[in-house]
This record gives structure tokens, sequence and C-alpha cells, in this order.
């Protein structure tokens, strides 16, 4: 259910008659463009008054009695003034407390006090209370509808929550729990500076260093599966993996996504994405994604996220998939389209500040904690070209560095012919990271080697982000079960006969599909794939021409 996200009054007196009469003049001139709140107990308003802060809900108008058997009205204003501090506060007095109104406003600076009774309120409530109103919208800011993260900007923990909220294209703010604000919530939801990250949802939900699947149950994202058995099980949400679900889902089979962590793979994580057909001005990897989804679930494919495979049983024919979670899912085909993640950079104190200075991708994710500062990126390819082109956009100096003399072997011309074009970022041939320093809690400098003369120095970094390599995301097949070359890339296809030795591990007749590993069945598609061309458009393309395959297969299943 939406939200009510109107501006509230809030008032309080002990007297039920005289509550029942405000709150039914509230309503009739303010109901529209607020929400009317009352309640006869100042303890009750007090809690009403945390919770409300605690689900971001804002407060434009307190209205209080001033003579209450709990507490002074006076005192309750001041109680709630921490958690809104621009709020209007009008004090609720009889003719009686006149002195003391006007001493309240003096001493604690009260916006105004009102006599009871206010008959008739179109001359003695209304024109005080919109006047009021009105200089509140004047200043008032609306604050972030949406989630909301609190921690340190060089933790780990909170850096893999926004790159996944990002990755899941879930609209965040990032709080630095340092911050007045930071401080105030991490108070607010009573959280320990060892439980830092604090992701608060919209609905004022917190969590305190929250495991991602938790979250994602959280925001309605299925990490369970749903069915018995499927047609087809596609085992990874990039480019490959979503255009075989959108043909799988389309053409009929009961189709089903795992994905480990977010939808997108390597690609979705892209700044910019210039060399898709259809696409003149380009598209950014997010939106990619985005359309991606929209066409899988339009079509009625499951999508289970964040959820990992962690091994594949066959019994008679059918693939039988186990979970993370310990759940199993019963399949008559595969497609195993795992993608790549970039290599660990092999220097010393990378993995100490991993997370924490040192980021693989996530160039969208922490580019705006970069801004006025001096970052690295660290690769050649094109997703480097297009993080560095990113973060130009908000760091003081962007550095990329390579161990070619330059980027021409390895990256599209349009892109360099982009990079060459914008001043503040600078390409260093030759280079190559040995060491990352820095104290406790952040990356401080970058010692490089020079390989041509094999000198090095030490240079002052804020960041660095790692674009390097392709390691196929194998590592959790059995060894021997799915056949993979030196570099772990699955075999398929042609390949699988290309030699003796190989010919040994296919079972059947026939002869593999194009796409089909050794397991007949299961499939491969995109960059995991060995021969793989490592481009968008033929991932793309792979991913649509094994459901080909999977038809084929199932035909005589």
């Amino acid at each position: 259910m939406a939200r009510d996200r109107k501006p509230i009054i809030l008032s309080v007196d002990d007297d039920q008659q005289v509550l029942r009469s405000l709150k039914r003049d509230l309503r009739s001139r303010y109901q529209e463009d607020y929400r009317i709140i009352s309640t006869t107990q100042v303890e009750e308003a007090l809690q009403a008054v945390e919770d409300l802060k605690k689900k971001g809900e804002t407060i434009a108008l307190f209205l209080s009695d001033q003579r209450m058997p709990d507490m002074l009205g006076v005192d309750f204003l001041e109680k709630a003034k921490p958690h809104y501090p621009n709020a209007k506060r009008v004090l609720l007095t009889a003719y009686s407390d006149t002195d003391a109104a006007i001493k309240a406003i003096n001493e604690v600076q009260l916006d105004y006090y009102l006599l009871k009774p206010w008959d008739p309120p179109e001359e003695k409530l209304y024109p005080i209370l919109t006047e009021l109103l009105e200089d509140w919208k004047l200043t008032h800011r609306p604050a972030f509808e949406g989630i909301r993260v609190v921690g340190y900007q060089y933790s780990p923990k909170s850096h893999n929550v926004k790159d996944w909220l990002a990755a899941n294209l879930l609209p965040y703010e990032w709080i630095d729990a340092r911050s007045p604000q930071g401080e105030e919530l991490v108070e607010l939801h009573r959280c320990k500076v060892t439980e830092l990250p604090l992701v608060i949802l919209e609905d004022g939900t917190a969590f305190s260093d929250p495991g991602l699947d938790e979250v994602a149950e959280a925001l309605g994202m299925s990490a369970t599966v749903q069915e018995d058995l499927y047609d087809v099980v596609i085992i990874g949400g990039g480019p490959s993996g979503m255009a075989a679900a959108v043909y799988g889902g389309s053409e009929g089979l009961k189709t089903l996504v795992i994905e480990k962590r977010a939808p997108g793979g390597q690609a979705g994580s892209s700044s910019r994405i210039e060399n898709y057909l259809g696409f003149p001005s380009g598209l950014s990897g997010s939106e990619l994604t985005r359309r991606a989804m929209a066409q899988t679930l339009r079509f009625g494919v499951e999508v289970v996220s964040p959820r990992e495979v962690t091994g594949i049983e066959i019994r008679d024919n059918y693939k039988i998939l186990t979970l993370d979670d310990d759940s199993r899912v019963r399949t008559k085909s595969v497609i195993l389209t795992t993608g790549v993640q970039y290599r660990m950079l092999e220097a010393e104190g990378a993995d100490k500040f991993n997370g924490a200075g040192v980021y693989y991708g996530a160039a969208t994710t922490e580019a705006r904690a970069c801004e006025n500062h001096n970052v690295f990126v660290v690769g050649g390819g094109n997703s480097a070209g297009q993080g560095a082109v990113y973060l130009s956009k908000f760091a003081q100096r962007v550095t990329i560095l390579v161990r070619k003399p330059n980027l021409t072997a390895s990256m599209s011309s349009y892109l360099i012919e982009q990079i060459e074009s914008i001043d503040n970022i600078t390409v260093q041939g030759y280079r190559e990271v040995v060491k990352v320093c820095g104290d406790d809690d952040r990356v401080q400098r970058l010692v490089l080697q020079n390989l041509e003369d094999d000198s090095t120095e030490e240079v002052e970094a804020d960041a660095l982000f790692i674009f390097i390599g392709a390691r196929p995301r194998t590592e959790w097949l059995e060894q021997g079960q799915i056949m993979t070359d030196q570099r772990g890339f699955v075999i398929t296809g042609r390949d699988l006969l290309a030699t003796p030795e190989r010919s040994k591990s296919w079972p059947l007749e026939r002869n593999p599909y194009l796409l089909e590993t050794c397991q007949p069945g299961i499939f491969a598609a995109g960059d995991v794939r060995s021969g793989a061309m490592n481009r968008v458009a033929s991932a793309v393309g792979e991913g649509a021409m094994a459901i080909k395959f999977v038809h084929e297969y199932l035909g005589g299943f």
C-alpha cells in the first residue's frame, strides 16, 4: 500500500471534548494537504513523534494544550523540537494562562499561542495557522522518499550495500554516519557503530548490518523458487541471460532466472554503452538492464535474486540445482550465463582496502564520493574507459594506468577519442600498481612501477578503480563435471570434438549443439563461454540462440 506522504499537523490536548473540536476544525480546512494526527496522551504524542521521525515522515505543525496532567504544553513542544526543529509550534491556552504563554514565547521561542475557545475558527484559528503553514512551506525541503543508507564512506560493508542497491536499480540516499543527520539516525534507531551500515526503508523499517537477501525480501524481491519443475533454468542475469529469458518466456517455456547479485552483469554497471545497435546516442547499463527486466517479467519469467547456485546434479536427464539456501530446483535444461568478474589486483595492500578505496568496477556507485578527489583507473578495456569518463564528471583528476604503451590495442577508437577530449583524464602507459597504502580507514597513496625501466614512484590517491582481466564465474562447478579450458571458460559445441581427449567427454551419438556443454541439455552463452566475443551485442545474440538449441534438446527429451 502506498504511503500518505502529506506533511502532518499533530495536536495534543488531555480534554477529549476540546481535542474533538480541534480535530474537526483542522480536518475541515487542512486535510486535503495535511495529515491530521491527534491524541489526549502527551507520552503517546512523544512516542508518535519519534516513530514518525524513524519512518521519514514530516511534521509541519505542533499544537499543544498548556495545562496537561503529565506535562506542560511548553515542555512537550520543547521535547518535540529536536526531532523536527523547523516545525511550527503553537500553544493552546486559557485566558488565565496568557501571561505564561507570552513568557514561553519569549523564553523558548514558540511561534504563537491561541486562546481557547477559538470560535469562529474562520476568524480566530485558520488565519493564524494558515500563515504559519505558508511560512513553513517557504523553508521546508522535502526529505528523500526512498531507501536511506547510513554508514562510513570507506567501509566495505557500506560499499557492498550501496553497490547492490545501485545494481538492482533501487534509488537510495547515502548518509555519512559522521554527519549530523547520520548521527541523529543512528541514535534514533539505536544502532551501534559496529552494526553499521544502517539501511532504512521507505516505510521506516530499519536493518542494522543486514544481509542482502534480508533487504531483498523486505523490498518484495523474490529470493525463493516458486515451482517444482522448469523447462529451462538460466543461471546468471547478464545480457546473455536476460536475452535467453526473454526468448524462453516469449516462446512458452517455463523459465527461471537465478541471479547471484543483480541483473545486468558487468554491462549493467557500465555508465555508457555507445556501440549497441539501435541506440545512436548510447544508453547506460542501468537503462539496458531496466528495459531487459521489464521484457522478462512481461513474458512471465520467474526471477530469483539474490540467490546463488552452488551445484548441479543430473538424475534421469533432469538437472537438479542446489542453491545457497540449501533448496533445490529441478529442470529439464540449463543455460550457464554466469559471465565474468574482474581479476583481483595482485598488489600489496589491495585486499586490505577492498571496498574502502579499492573498487572493482563500481564507478557509478562511488563516483559522487570522489568529488574533487584524485582517482586512478586500472585497465585498458572499454569498461575501464567508460568508468574513467564517468568518474571525470566528479573527480578532480582521473589517471588511467595500463601495462601497454597506450589504449589503442584494447579499447574502441570512439572511446579513446572521447577520453582524449576530456581535460582531467590522463593516460599513463607502462604502469602497474605494486602497492596500495593508507591508514586503517582508507586509501591514501599508490606505489606505481614503470615497466620500461623498473623504477617506482609514490603518488597520492583517494580511490582506485579496477577494470582488469576477466575471470569466468565457474569456480562453483564440480571439477570435471562441465569441461572448461585452462582459464576456466566453458567449452561448447564443436570445440568439444576438437581433440580425441575432449571427444571422450561427449556421451551421445549425435554431435553437441553449437552452445551445448559436455553435459547434454546444459548450455553456455555469453562471456562465460570459451571463445566468446566479449561484447554486449554478441552476448545477447548467444542468449537468444541458446533458446533455439533448448527447443531442439527438449524435442527429444
